[in-house]
């Protein structure tokens, strides 16, 4: 009973092994005449029979896999099946394919780089995003392709699939590090940077060129964890994005960037006081950053905080005189000042001519304190909405030839 038994196992052994060869031998015929969806069903029926082959037949198995499927354009499926030869007959100690295949799956990743490039090049960057995403998984040591992916599915507005990829570069560590040869061009003594190291030490024995060196560029991690956090928020999941932002900010409790995220992320929720005492504690961070005072007194302006808002421009242009939205926005928080003068005029008995001419005098002191600082906003940086502002407050101050001159500008803008 027991010898019938061996002989029926070794009669299904037999019968696996003709089966495999023939789907073997159709994938390989079809390969051949490029008719590759036949090739990939071939390979499909094969797929089930192969985990008992020789290792001969595994190697050619997983080789004509790797051809069925670039074949027919599903890259992941052969890029696996390449890197699935080249696993196993490293295990196994002989190469029979791997040869073969690694200028396949060469000529595999320029395909899909061409192709991501060229949706690029038409600004379809979802599909692009995609196409790069594939070309990553076609060979896992090239970050720099789920990088590109990630910033164009981000591009895209594809939050889901960009908050996937750019998870993906967290786990990695990515940083995006990487080395910058160069060195000074002695005919215009300007820096010049090469490809490679390689190419940096070819032109230097030019003569060409002198103080050659090497650098790093800047990482990219605080980028890719501030990304995460503004998917998290175009995607309105501001609790999770919070709860993102201090688990990193525990982890880096000297990240300027990630404290002034997080303070962004209140701002966008209308809590402005947990944003001007996170953006306080920024400033004692970084004390002299004139753009963290600016944003201040931005979210101040919005609340109506006039004071407020009017300390922080002005310490703002303390420390850079030459910022052009810091005098047009102190120039605008003056001008708040006004609207409360005018009220209160308006709120006045008409009996009351004492009071009314102290306001008028407040308000000409006013106008007179805005207008050097209107000036300058707007020679720094002109507009339509400066030259109309300095129109308005030199009427004020009765300087009609200043204001008719303007005007004329007014036209040239409009």
């Amino acid at each position: 009973m027991k010898r019938q038994i061996v002989l029926v196992v070794l009669g299904l052994f037999t019968i696996t092994a003709f089966a495999q060869k023939d789907e073997l031998k159709t994938a390989e015929k079809a390969i051949k005449k490029q008719d590759f969806a036949t090739a990939v069903s071939a390979i499909n029926s094969a797929e089930g029979l192969i985990a008992n082959a020789d290792a001969k037949t595994k190697s050619k198995f997983y080789f004509l896999k790797g051809q069925a499927f670039g074949g027919n354009k599903e890259y992941e499926k052969a890029a696996k099946a390449y890197n699935d030869l080249f696993a196993f007959e490293k295990s196994t100690g002989k190469e029979r394919y791997s040869k073969d295949a690694i200028p396949l799956l060469n000529t595999l990743k320029d395909e899909v780089n061409k192709n991501g490039f060229a949706l690029y090049e038409a600004k379809n960057y979802k599909e692009a995003a995609k196409a790069f995403y594939v070309r990553y998984t076609l060979d896992k040591k090239d970050t720099l392709f789920l990088s590109n992916a990630a910033q164009l599915a981000l591009q895209s507005q594809d939050f889901d699939t960009a908050y996937d990829y750019y998870s993906q570069l967290k786990d990695l560590g990515y940083t995006g590090i990487k080395e910058i040869y160069g060195a000074i061009d002695k005919a215009s003594n300007k820096k010049v940077t090469f490809n490679s190291k390689e190419e940096m030490n070819l032109m230097m024995k030019s003569g060409k060129y002198i103080n050659n060196s090497i650098t790093n560029s800047p990482s990219k991690r605080n980028d890719i964890l501030k990304n995460l956090v503004t998917i998290l928020t175009k995607q309105e999941k501001n609790t999770e994005a919070i709860t993102l932002v201090q688990q990193l900010r525990k982890q880096e409790p000297d990240n300027l960037q990630l404290l002034l995220t997080e303070a962004y992320i209140y701002n966008d929720l209308k809590q402005p006081k947990k944003f001007e005492a996170l953006m306080k504690e920024a400033t004692d961070k970084d004390p002299t950053n004139p753009d963290l005072y600016y944003n201040i007194g931005i979210v101040n302006y919005n609340e109506k905080n006039i004071e407020q808002a009017e300390k922080y421009f002005a310490k703002a242009l303390e420390i850079k005189p030459d910022y052009p939205k810091a005098n047009w926005m102190l120039a605008n928080t003056l001008i708040l000042k006004d609207g409360d003068l005018v009220k209160k005029m308006n709120d006045l008995p008409m009996s009351d001519t004492k009071n009314y001419a102290k306001y008028e005098v407040e308000r000409k002191n006013l106008f007179n304190k805005i207008l050097p600082i209107l000036i300058k906003a707007d020679k720094e940086e002109r507009s339509a909405a400066s030259v109309r502002l300095l129109i308005g407050i030199y009427e004020q101050l009765e300087m009609s030839d200043k204001a008719t001159e303007l005007r004329k500008v007014l036209e040239t803008l409009e």
